[in-house]
């Protein structure tokens, strides 16, 4: 528990009786508590003296509490703000913690509740503090340019340099953004091969025609275009590392010949008569169940097993939270250096809203948002009004807007995110099944409810 004593409140509601009778409770507990009945003085107070913690009602007639915390949160962007209103309802929760408030709390309350919504408040700030003391003291993390804070990500890295030392074949399987192609690199870079090349590619991004080309190689004449010999990545990789990713998407006539290649330790380039030894190491990555595409004939059950010597999942940002306020503070510096910046950190309450943010494209994804709250903050802190995310997540404030407008139930409305849920991941039941962490036969039952 935060020592009352060190814990300063500002009280604020339009009624005298509820500032006086939280203010009497709050001191008696031993909390420094002021208390004012206007938002406006309470702006002018934080504005020339510092408190832990602003407790503002949310409906008042000289100004909302709303637009008390967006103004208070533009004086000061690290300013904890804790709202309580007689009005409660789902959007307006969602609606306040958006905007910056670190929790919420309706009315009537027990005061033991809200006395232990401010300890709340506190331990989060001290853990905010603690985070940003840690990471300037903090020596190198074991997994050099990751972040492996989370225990699931920390599990993942530890296979991953278990099986550096070998020449086997690792599958990295995870949803698109999760960290795939940084823990190739890192196998490359902890393997005796790391002076060698470490070549990469995306297979979902290669034409048809030219997988092959660009993976064997290819010999002069072999087409229209192909005026000279040309070596693929397997050769061109040399003693180094060939990160294969999305490697589901390869076509099955080309599946066959990489399976070949792997099997013999050569491949015949494009065009060519002979065959040529290949030296690297394969590292391969997919975001899509290659289970599922061997039982629909989409991928060769053989090259499956030849894949899958040593399996290592990448968990998907949602399950590693632990790593969002690390990660956030590494983009924030690369960004702020990018863009000539000069940004303290990102606020508490702008973490707030980060950890409780579903994040479907996971880390690219969390770059991408500091990337744009950094090129177009105008403070010298990043604040939740700065963060913007995918359409998903305006989709399901969406959704459960209209649920509780139109008064759905709960069961219709369950069903309707899953829905969504799936549709986020273009169909894949599957992905869908992972993500709501229910078993595929639930989902069925769900969608056909």
């Amino acid at each position: 528990m935060i020592p009352p004593t060190k814990t300063k409140l500002l009280v604020v509601d339009d009624d005298p009786g509820v500032v006086d009778f939280l203010c009497e409770n709050l001191v008696e507990r031993g909390f420094d508590a002021t208390g004012l009945t206007s938002p406006r003085d309470a702006l002018a107070r934080i504005r020339s003296e510092s408190f832990d913690l602003l407790i503002s009602d949310v409906v008042m007639p000289e100004l909302r509490g709303v637009e008390l915390l967006s103004a208070v949160l533009r004086e000061r962007p690290n300013q904890l703000v804790l709202l309580m209103t007689a009005f409660g309802s789902i959007e307006l929760a969602v609606a306040t913690i958006r905007a910056g408030a670190c929790d919420f709390i309706s009315k009537p309350f027990r005061i033991e509740a809200f006395v232990a919504a401010i300890e709340r408040a506190m331990r989060d700030r001290e853990v905010r503090r603690e985070i940003v003391r840690l990471s300037a003291a903090a020596p190198p993390e074991p997994g050099g340019p990751l972040i492996v804070r989370s225990p699931a990500m920390r599990r993942a890295l530890k296979t991953s340099r278990r099986s550096a030392a070998s020449d086997a074949t690792i599958l990295f399987t995870g949803e698109t953004g999760s960290g795939k192609s940084a823990l190739a690199r890192f196998v490359h870079q902890s393997s005796p091969r790391r002076d060698g090349p470490f070549l990469e590619v995306n297979c979902a991004s290669l034409p048809t025609s030219l997988v092959e080309s660009e993976l064997f190689g290819v010999r002069r004449g072999a087409f229209t275009g192909a005026q000279q010999d040309r070596t693929g990545l397997f050769v061109a990789a040399g003693d180094g590392t060939l990160f294969l990713d999305e490697i589901g998407d390869l076509p099955l006539e080309t599946q066959v010949k990489l399976l070949h290649a792997l099997e013999g330790g050569r491949v015949r380039p494009v065009g060519g008569t002979s065959e040529v030894p290949i030296k690297a190491r394969l590292v391969a990555a997919t975001n899509r169940p290659l289970e599922e595409l061997v039982r629909d004939g989409q991928f060769r059950a053989d090259l499956y097993y030849r894949l899958n010597v040593i399996r290592i999942q990448v968990p998907p940002l949602r399950e590693r939270r632990e790593d969002i306020p690390p990660l956030a503070d590494r983009f924030l510096r690369q960004a702020a250096e990018r863009h000539s910046r000069s940004l303290l950190g990102v606020s508490a309450a702008a973490v707030k809203r980060l950890l409780s943010y579903h994040w479907p494209g996971n880390v690219r994804e969390l770059a991408n948002v500091i990337e744009r709250a950094v090129a177009l903050s105008e403070h010298d802190t990043i604040v939740p009004e700065d963060l913007q995310f995918l359409e998903r997540d305006d989709a399901v404030d969406s959704l459960v807007t209209r649920g509780t407008d139109g008064n759905l139930p709960l069961e219709e409305l369950e069903r309707a995110y899953v829905r969504s849920v799936v549709q986020a991941q273009g169909g894949n039941k599957a992905a869908a099944a992972r993500i709501l962490k229910i078993t595929r036969n639930t989902l069925y039952r769900k969608l056909d409810a």
